[in-house]
Formats: C-alpha cells, structure tokens, sequence
C-alpha cells in the first residue's frame, strides 16, 4: 500500500523509478537482491518493502515478521552499499515506539521502554532496519536513513478482517 503510493507519487513528479513484484524478486535471498542492485545502477533507493499484518497477524506468526523484515531490511542495505548508491530512505512504522510512550511520541521516545507485546516481532525488526541505516552511516558514511510513517490506511490496504490493521477491518465491517 505505501509502496504504491510512493510509486504513484514519484511518476506523478516525473521522476524516472524501477520497481519490481514480489513474484520477481525474492527480498528474503541475499543473491537475488545483490543480482538486482548490481544490474541497475541506482542512485536512490526507497524502502517499503516489508511483511505486514495487524495484530492477529503478528501475535500468530512471529518468527514470519522478525525473520522476514529482518532479511529484506538486510539483503536492501547491504547491496545499496555493495553498489554505491547514494540515498536511502527505509520506512519503518510507529510499532517501534514504547507501548507506553509519552503523547505525542517523540524521537528520543525509542528503546526507552517495553513494546506493545503483539507486536513486539515486527517492532524488533523495524528497530534493527533503523539501526541498520545508523550503523552503515557511521562507518561507511551512507547516507541511509529512517522516516516513520504512522498509522496509514488506504487505497490498496489489506482489508481481511483476520489479517488487517485496525482502520481498515473497520471500514470492512462497516
């Protein structure tokens, strides 16, 4: 869902843009992902790429969204840097915060408290991704960051009732 809006905001602005479907490219195999980034010469990438679910879903599958995150996160990173690319952003999501942060959530908020524990899997992987572009900035001087979306819904969300975030099992029912 971000990624298509992303997508469709940057053809929108003309900007010239690879994409490629899940049933193309394997986020989750190292070798893969390198072939990819080795083939095209980017000069910036966006991440949006990740597994996603509500609740039911991450408190079910939690081995799923930390291995699978952590994996795409990684195998991303790693080849932009391996390939010279200049800018990367990773979106990463509000899980990453405390369940019991201070309103309005703050920055400084990460890693000061315990996780919402249904979505502690995820929320780790996220953590990792954010740490990740931080680390490969310091010694590798990248200039990879970290922005977080929160609490996005629309066109092209997952609205299965099992499966989906709050907002659109709502709008489902209703």
């Amino acid at each position: 869902m971000v990624g298509s809006a992303v997508e469709r905001k940057l053809i929108k602005e003309n900007c010239n843009i690879i994409t490629c479907s899940r049933n193309d490219l394997d986020l989750c195999n190292q070798s893969q992902v390198e072939d990819f980034f080795s083939s095209k010469k980017l000069d910036g990438v966006i991440v949006c790429a990740a597994k996603v679910g509500g609740i039911l879903a991450n408190d079910t599958y939690p081995a799923n969204f930390l291995y699978e995150n952590i994996m795409i996160q990684t195998n991303i990173v790693h080849a932009a840097y391996r390939n010279n690319v200049e800018k990367l952003i990773m979106l990463g999501s509000s899980w990453i915060y405390p369940k019991l942060a201070n309103q309005p959530i703050k920055e400084s908020e990460l890693l000061t408290g315990s996780l919402e524990k249904t979505n502690e899997w995820y929320a780790l992987a996220k953590i990792a991704g954010i740490k990740l572009c931080q680390s490969y900035r310091k010694q590798h001087d990248c200039d990879f960051i970290s922005a977080m979306p929160c609490n996005l819904y629309g066109p092209l969300d997952n609205f299965d009732l099992k499966n989906s975030h709050v907002i659109p099992a709502l709008i489902r029912k209703f």
